[in-house]
């Protein structure tokens, strides 16, 4: 029996990761780009990956969402390079391991300083069905903290900078609050998650502590909503989806008695270079990265003046500066128009996720009266094997060329070519100095370095799964702050469609945010009903309705900071 080649052994891999037929997938891909085969970000990811991990070849991921035939994407990939050691994960007694910061660490911990502790706290909860052990439980987040040096980790000033420290020992705190008083037809959930609003600047910003909690909220007869509220410093939405999968996976062992991992996983340094010793000053820059400094700050200059001033609304409010408060409007697509803006991506040779980017560009372009403008998108950095199995903030807000030109399909490739390009960037620390670099001005910092942006996390939980007994529904909180003016999430798609939108109260009402959304959906609309060589400059003018299920648009109401 002949052996596969590399490049074989790697299609095979591309077919898994896709869930396509591997001959299917080999005769397309000597003339097809990954993204037109079926592949997304996520799937993307998970095979560069899965290339290091099993071949110990190393994928460029820009290329592999670019418009190049997979093939000879695939036919370029080379030995993956070494890397070095982390520090081996636990030790370092009850002040902890002393540690530089990470990247992303950085930018959090100054909008914390700037603005409060509650402006970079998130919350991912799940709604817990069934009868709930809380022994098993505590079991499992021991188990998980054991397992994950970012769960121990607190972060301390020096006169350095701020700077980790890795606890030996620290079981997360598991808060358990009163139940919740809703009124007739409230919705439960959205109660306790308000409430939950409230106390979040205080559960992660415990001084000495890892800055994260899990709080219980009864919400009727068995039945309790869980919440994983931690900083950004802590973990990224991939790694919070990383924390539920690990969680659940380990309470289910312990309502069953079974064993429960206790053994320490990579740290989160393994997949990045590692600093000099003697503390956590600034790393010696190599020749090649100096280059891609230049070519970053480059770039820059080019964006320069695309993120700002863009008006949202037509008498937009005035603020001195930007304050992080903020609300949240949930809506939903109905299952038609999902279904639509598939077909339309697989004619256009697009991720899903494209199709959305774009229509939130078109709408808010068209909304500002711009043809090209920034959007910040969520991206990873360095998707290593460690990465995908380590709790750290790997993830960047990193600004999209979006071009409103050309016909319907033209236009929705030009957004993949411009993500696929912005890929390059990912691995840049997001902090204000970048914001000002892509235009945004001082008085309005804001940790994304756009005004708009956007993010696809619709591929990182289940809407819901079954495990020890409980059924658990998972929901996204909102602690009434936002990073950017407007930022719209994809959060479900699969089952139910779900679409967040979080605005800037100094930037838009609630009515003005309504307006927004119904645009998005409107944009979407003619996009996906629209053929194929249609101008995007004819688009929203005559678009025809999708007949649709949908639920309206509700806003999720959050007491003020």
């Amino acid at each position: 029996m002949l052996t596969p080649t590399p490049l074989e052994e790697l299609l095979d891999l591309a077919a898994d990761v896709i869930g396509r037929d591997r001959r299917v997938l080999s005769a397309g891909a000597a003339g097809s780009p990954f993204i037109t085969l079926g592949g997304g970000l996520g799937q993307a990811v998970r095979l560069q990956a899965r290339a290091e991990q099993q071949l110990g070849l190393a994928v460029d991921l820009a290329q592999l969402l670019g418009p190049a035939p997979l093939a000879d994407v695939l036919a370029r990939a080379r030995p993956a390079p070494a890397r070095a050691p982390g520090p081996v994960a636990g030790g370092g007694g009850r002040t902890g391991a002393v540690r530089a910061l990470l990247p992303g660490q950085s930018a959090a911990l100054t909008a914390e300083r700037d603005a409060g502790a509650r402006v970079v706290a998130r919350i991912l909860s799940a709604e817990l069905s069934g009868p709930l052990e809380r022994g098993a439980l505590r079991r499992a987040l021991t188990a998980l903290s054991a397992r994950h040096e970012g769960l121990r980790t607190a972060f301390a000033a020096t006169p350095r900078g701020p700077v980790r420290r890795v606890l030996a020992v620290c079981p997360p705190p598991l808060v358990t609050l009163e139940p919740v008083a809703a009124g007739p037809g409230e919705d439960l959930v959205a109660a306790a998650h308000a409430r939950l609003a409230v106390r979040a600047g205080e559960l992660v910003g415990r001084p000495g502590l890892p800055p994260l909690a899990f709080v219980l909220t009864p919400l009727a007869a068995g039945s309790h909503l869980l919440s994983f509220v931690h900083h950004d410093a802590v973990a990224d939405s991939r790694s919070a989806a990383l924390v539920w999968q690990e969680l659940l996976a380990d309470y289910d062992r312990a309502v069953r008695r079974r064993p429960l991992d206790h053994a320490p996983r990579p740290g989160p340094d393994a997949p990045y270079r590692t600093r000099p010793a003697g503390g956590p000053g600034p790393a010696r820059v190599p020749p090649a990265e100096h280059a891609e400094r230049v070519e970053r700050v480059e770039r820059a200059e080019r964006l320069r003046g695309l993120a700002a001033g863009l008006d949202l609304a037509p008498a937009p409010r005035s603020a001195a500066s930007f304050d992080f408060r903020g609300e949240r409007l949930l809506f939903g697509l109905g299952t038609r128009l999902r279904d639509a803006a598939d077909a339309t991506a697989r004619r256009a040779g697009v991720p899903h996720s494209t199709v959305l980017l774009a229509a939130w560009a078109l709408a808010v372009g068209r909304r500002a009266g711009r043809e090209r403008l920034l959007v910040g998108t969520e991206m990873p950095r360095r998707p290593t094997p460690e990465l995908l199995r380590t709790l750290v903030p790997c993830a960047a807000t990193v600004p999209v060329v979006c071009e409103l030109e050309g016909g319907v399909d033209y236009f929705l490739r030009g957004i993949a070519c411009a993500f696929s390009e912005a890929l390059r960037y990912a691995d840049l620390d997001d902090d204000a100095g970048a914001a000002r670099g892509a235009g945004v001005p001082a008085d309005r910092f804001r940790p994304a370095p756009a005004q708009v942006t956007f993010a696809a996390r619709d591929e990182l939980l289940p809407e819901s799964l079954r495990v020890g007994g409980l059924s658990a529904r998972f929901h996204h909180g909102h602690p009434g702050t936002v990073t950017a003016d407007a930022a719209l999430t994809v959060l479900r798609w699969r089952e139910h469609p779900l679409l967040s939108l979080e605005f800037a109260s100094a930037r838009l009402t609630r009515a003005q945010a309504a307006q927004l959304a119904r645009a998005v959906r409107a944009a979407l609309t003619a996009l996906v009903t629209s053929p194929p060589h249609t101008p995007v400059d004819d688009l929203l003018e005559d678009t025809p309705a999708v007949r649709d299920e949908a639920p309206a648009t509700r806003p999720l109401a959050v007491p003020r900071p």
